[in-house]
């Protein structure tokens, strides 16, 4: 969707207090499909309310779901007939990526369709392996629109994962409908954290399927998934930035967080941990406080969206922090790597990209002008490194955050954040 241009200044600030995580917009997702999917009423609490989650909706409603949106809970009656052959994923990888595996299951022409940056990511991932189960798929030089046509087939299909693992997700949420089992051979796949989300949530469904050390998934056929009361966890991604910012400049407690979660971006604390952070696992939260933080090394190959966060972070860490897996922030709603050198460069931040590293070289961060790229971690890494910059932070595009985290200027101004 079109969005207002917005500009938040934050600057120096002391961060002191205690809020709840967002819910993620990760389990949320999955658990629409799911609840779509299965016959009955199912009810979501905690939902994320973000504008990928709202997406994710109204593709469900256009799938015959009826859904009934409440303040902390929605209500998804799933099961029902198709009712529009136009799925709008709008800018959500996720929904898109995993809709058009779902779509593939009617004997009807289906088209995705999208917004903003998902109109130039690539989709080479997933119309190979649908054709292979005798999916008809059509794309504009593998970029939206997608058509597909199915039904969905069973049988035995070679899956890349190394771009993305969202496909393989919407695959294995998608062929325990069909009658016959499926084998998925998967190739150099990245995020397994988020593949154990998935599967954990098709399990919470009433789904299985099983796995040989990611490299051939077993699924099935003939299941059903069944409705359900369901809780979305608190989202690691989105604490991150939270937690950063206790790192950076005081003291945060973030409740909510689930320390058995399968979301790959709780490795956040092992990061903070490198850096020297002061962690306190409390009974119901975990506690953030300043310390002297020195560089670290870290892969983000599996947890790729940790990397805004963690630019920020090393901006103050003595020395040189070495963070390598980089081209998994290629093909996001920006060239992270790419967007974040630029962008903290113009804080006086030097960064330097090195085949598949990036070399942050902390110290301290001025003030200046940056630009969101319309990429909501990319605002919030601007915001959190603003937080003891010498003079304010001006953010370009910063309502791009609602995408994944509507709340996020609010929750940093209500722990203390010069925010405005």
């Amino acid at each position: 969707m079109e969005r207002i241009s917005k500009i938040y200044t934050v600057s120096s600030s002391e961060i002191h207090g205690k809020l709840p995580a967002p819910a993620s917009k990760s389990v949320m997702i999955r658990a629409i499909v799911a609840a779509t999917l299965a016959r009955g009423t199912s009810v979501l609490l905690n939902p994320s309310f973000c504008e990928d989650s709202i997406s994710a909706m109204k593709v469900a409603e256009s799938l015959g779901a009826k859904i009934e949106q409440n303040n902390d809970h929605i209500i998804i009656e799933g099961g029902n007939s198709l009712l529009d052959g136009s799925l709008n994923c709008g800018e959500s990888g996720l929904s898109l990526r995993m809709f058009s595996a779902v779509a593939s299951l009617y004997d009807k022409e289906m088209e995705l369709i999208g917004a903003g940056s998902l109109k130039d990511r690539p989709l080479g991932d997933l119309a190979e392996p649908l054709r292979a189960m005798r999916v008809e798929v059509t794309t504009n030089n593998g970029f939206l629109p997608v058509k597909v046509k199915g039904p969905l087939r069973g049988g035995r299909v070679r899956i890349n994962g190394s771009l993305s693992s969202q496909f393989l997700t919407g695959m294995l949420m998608s062929l325990p409908l069909i009658e016959t089992d499926s084998i998925l051979i998967v190739e150099n796949l990245k995020s397994k954290a988020y593949i154990d989300l998935s599967l954990r949530v098709m399990k919470d469904f009433g789904i299985i399927a099983e796995h040989d050390n990611y490299l051939k998934f077993h699924i099935p056929g003939g299941q059903s998934y069944k409705s359900r009361e369901y809780f979305v966890e608190g989202d690691w991604s989105g604490a991150a930035f939270l937690l950063t910012a206790g790192a950076i400049a005081g003291q945060v407690e973030v409740s909510g967080l689930d320390p058995e979660s399968k979301q790959a971006d709780k490795r956040i604390l092992e990061a903070l941990e490198k850096a020297g952070a002061r962690i306190e696992h409390l009974s119901k939260s975990i506690k953030i406080s300043r310390k002297e933080l020195n560089a670290f090394q870290f892969d983000v190959s599996e947890c790729p969206d940790l990397a805004p966060p963690l630019v920020s972070l090393a901006s103050y860490c003595k020395g040189t922090t070495v963070l390598s897996g980089i081209e998994r922030l290629i093909a996001k709603e920006s060239n992270r790597a790419k967007t974040l050198k630029e962008e903290f460069e113009k804080l006086g931040v030097k960064i330097i990209l090195e085949g598949n590293q990036m070399k942050v070289f902390g110290g301290s961060v001025g003030g200046g002008r940056i630009f969101s790229h319309n990429d909501h971690r990319i605002a919030m890494a601007g915001a959190v490194a603003a937080l003891r910059a010498t003079d304010p932070v001006n953010i370009d595009g910063s309502e791009c955050v609602s995408k994944s985290y509507p709340g996020f200027f609010n929750d940093l101004e209500s722990v203390g954040g010069n925010v405005y």
